[in-house]
């Protein structure tokens, strides 16, 4: 069995358990899955609190408009009363107008609060320090639960257009925003994966061909095996030696039988 501690620059993220024999290719397939799922479970804490807080989120033409202006447009949320929390709402208004502002009670705010904080635990990166593996059965494990506690508080579940909806359902668009910049892909982490084993000094030939980004690691490879090639040693114009020798007469003296 072989632990790998996965990092994001120096910041430790998780460790992972595998086997000395697993393939490269399969190996940064669970990495990548389980390190785009974490980013998922936190995405989906960080908006729990807003759903707790304001309720669910507002049509994406009504986002961001003035009740005035509302009204102005003759626009409705059509999702308004299909998705009402468990218990009842309690109006809070969102002051940037991003959610209804129909929150759930405090029992259900509750639920949603709570279940956050396990969820958070399970993928913490403080299980680094625990000496404790995930898996993507943990991963998931926490995904259920926020799944289940979104459920408890909107039994009618989510409109559409909510961002953990989206979420649980694979249906996030991250293009344009800072989550997709720490999204990793299994190109990077092959790339990655080829950097670490340049930097212990290994061969990288079972990286060719993969795709640009790790051919060119693999040149750089190249270029610190021709920097690192001593064969150069047993040239002639190396030999500190030779230009006494040549001054002594001794350079073209061959020893053996004639």
């Amino acid at each position: 069995m072989v632990q790998l501690h996965v990092k994001r620059g120096e910041e430790s993220q998780f460790l992972f358990n595998t086997t000395a024999d697993i393939p490269i290719e399969t190996l940064i397939q669970q990495i990548t899955e389980i390190y785009n799922s974490r980013l998922k479970v936190d995405r989906i804490c960080s908006e729990i609190p807003e759903l707790a807080d304001h309720g669910i989120t507002l049509p994406p033409n009504m986002q961001g408009l003035t009740d005035d202006q509302i009204i102005d447009l003759k626009l409705k949320d059509e999702w308004e009363e299909r998705c009402t929390p468990s218990g009842g709402a309690e109006f809070n208004k969102d002051e940037i107008g991003r959610r209804n502002g129909h929150a759930p009670n405090e029992r259900m705010k509750t639920v949603l609060r709570k279940t956050l904080e396990e969820a958070k635990a399970l993928i913490s990166k403080k299980q680094v320090q625990a000496n404790v593996c995930v898996t993507m059965d943990l991963v998931k494990e926490a995904l259920d639960q926020l799944r289940g506690a979104v459920m408890i508080v909107y039994p009618m579940g989510l409109p559409p257009h909510d961002p953990i909806r989206m979420e649980l359902e694979n249906k996030e668009d991250l293009s344009g925003t800072q989550a997709s910049l720490q999204v990793l892909s299994e190109e990077e982490a092959q790339l990655w994966w080829a950097s670490k084993e340049m930097q212990r000094g290994k061969k990288l030939q079972d990286y060719t061909g993969k795709n640009e980004k790790t051919k060119i690691v693999v040149k750089l490879q190249k270029k610190l095996d021709e920097a690192e090639d001593d064969s150069y040693l047993q040239s002639e114009w190396s030999d500190r030696q030779a230009l006494k020798r040549q001054f002594q007469g001794l350079s073209n003296i061959r020893w053996g039988p004639k």
